[in-house]
Formats: structure tokens, sequence, C-alpha cells
């Protein structure tokens, strides 16, 4: 099959697990009005001896729930969206997406759901470039054309940079709101509002010890940002948003 078979995606159907555990399903058009954001994931995550993957479950600072996981690939972007500033909202196997191709059953569970601020939306689909099957792409180019037809993004991700992902790890450390010191934050933003290295500024405020993790706290919100491309250290220069 190709996806121009379903370029205009009228013969998708979805389903989904709603927050209280029941099963609905409906046609693609209907689907944009759908909170998968709020759902549960359609499909469980099952552990076994000798796996590739490593699975689990990230505490999202954006909803203060859980995110789970099948690999790290998945948590790393799981841990990009919620440093997102514009994602209130994430999902792990959001959904199953059903067509025909030559009158057989096909089925798709996209890996993450996002939603924005402004109410749009985001699919994610998580794959190593030299792990992408063939029927694999046309589902991947299936999901894409259903995306376009809801006005959703749709992304077929790899790896983070490393660096990036280097800095978002050490970041997400520091995610959670006991970091958040209203205080403490308020002499850093007032500190950085001009650009100033990293540990300068620290050190301007108080002892480094209690205020950097609040600094860093302010930088996984990005009230302070710095750029991520390069490795953190304490020369690195920071200025409040």
């Amino acid at each position: 099959m190709s996806a121009e078979v379903v370029s205009e995606a009228r013969d998708v159907d979805v389903d989904w697990v709603t927050a209280n555990g029941e099963r609905q399903r409906c046609a693609l058009d209907a689907a944009v009005g759908v909170a998968f954001e709020d759902g549960l994931p359609v499909r469980r995550y099952r552990p076994r001896k000798g796996q590739r993957h490593l699975s689990g479950l990230w505490w999202c600072a954006t909803t203060g729930r859980h995110v789970g996981f099948e690999s790290w690939l998945e948590r790393d972007h799981v841990m990009l969206l919620d440093f997102d500033p514009q994602v209130v909202g994430i999902a792990a196997q959001p959904f199953w997406m059903h067509w025909t191709d030559a009158g057989k059953p096909v089925s798709h569970a996209p890996d993450l759901f996002a939603r924005r601020s402004d109410g749009g939306a985001l699919v994610i689909d998580c794959r190593p470039v030299e792990r992408r099957r063939a029927q694999d792409l046309v589902k991947f180019a299936v999901t894409e054309r259903a995306c376009d037809r809801l006005g959703w993004e749709y992304r077929l991700v790899a790896g983070l940079d490393p660096v990036l992902l280097g800095n978002l790890r050490w970041l997400s450390g520091y995610r959670h709101l006991r970091h958040d010191v209203p205080a403490v934050a308020a002499s850093l933003l007032q500190a950085f509002a001009t650009p100033m290295p990293l540990l300068a500024g620290a050190e301007s405020v108080g002892d480094s010890i209690a205020v950097l993790p609040v600094l860093f706290h302010l930088l996984w919100r990005q009230r302070l940002t710095a750029d991520l491309s390069v490795p953190l250290g304490e020369a690195t220069p920071l200025v409040s948003a």
C-alpha cells in the first residue's frame, strides 16, 4: 500500500481509552475534539526478559503526572515535551489509528501526543533511522496525512543532539516545584537582567549551594535562557527571558 491510497485520510478511524478506562472509537474527523492528553495508554507496557529497550515512567512537571515510555528514545522526547513551555498536556500511546490495505486491517498507535497552550496538537513517532522498515514508513506517512487533515503537527523523530540531551537531562533533575524558591528566583531574574556568566550570577545572589538549584529550575522553566547547544558550565552566559 502507498500513502496515496489514504491521502485524504477519509477512511481512518481512531480509538482510544478515556481517563476512566472506557474504550471509544470515532471517525478521524471527529477526533479533533478529543482530549487525548487526558486519556490512558491504548497499549500496556510489558517488560520482558531480553528486551532491547528500557520502559518506564517519566514524572511530568507540565502535568504533575507520570507519562510512560517504551524506550530511552521515547523518554528523551517526553522530556523535551516537558521542557517546552507551549505544551500543556502529554500522553503516551494516545490512540490507535485503523484503516484497510487491500481489504486487510492495518493499525498504528503513535508514540506520543502533546496538547499546546493554543489548543493545537502534536503527534510524535520515535524511531531510529536505521530501524525504519518500509511497512513502518507507510504507517508513518498515513499518520502524517491524518494529522494534516486535523490541523495537527506530526513528527517522525530519532535521537536528540547529544549536547542538548545532556543539558536537558541535567536540568530535568531540577524540574520539580520544590526548587522554586520565589525570593531567590526573583533575585536571580534581577541579576541576569543583562547577560552574565552562570556561576558569577549565582554567587552575586548568595551561597551557590542554595542558589544553583533555583537557577537550574529557572533554566528548566525557561525563565532564564542559555544556549543549550553547547555544554552548560560555570561560564555559560545566562539572561532573563
